[in-house]
């Protein structure tokens, strides 16, 4: 599964109708599901967003077709993030180039000095 952030902002409509945002919620978690996408947690915020989203998806496609569903009833507009748990983070950075470079580099071995053309 893959992990997003969805931070929604009302649109006019959106205010218009916003003591309803609650139950468009329950029946965004329904429509959701239609595309195998569960959503993990739905806050109300203030300041720069109104919403903030969390679900996971099968894949992108999924993600994608959810977010323009949602877009399409006119109550929000979302800025959509990629997010990574720490394990995906921890296995993301240990497959970084430079690390072992900079290893090497470090106990002055014979690979960092050659391989000098990566920087």
């Amino acid at each position: 599964m893959v992990t997003y952030v969805a931070l929604a902002k009302f649109t006019e409509q959106g205010f218009h109708n916003a003591k309803d945002s609650p139950k468009r919620a329950d029946a965004f978690k329904e429509m959701a599901k239609t595309f195998g996408v569960t959503v993990k947690d739905i806050v109300w915020t203030r300041g720069r967003y109104d919403i903030v989203t969390i679900v996971e998806a099968p894949d992108e496609s999924s993600a994608m077709s959810l977010n323009l569903s949602l877009g399409a009833l006119g109550n929000v507009r979302t800025e959509t993030l990629r997010a990574f748990s720490a394990a995906e983070m921890t296995k993301i950075v240990g497959e970084m180039l430079w690390h072992a470079f900079a290893s090497a580099l470090l106990h002055g071995r014979q690979e960092a000095r050659s391989a000098h053309w990566l920087l």
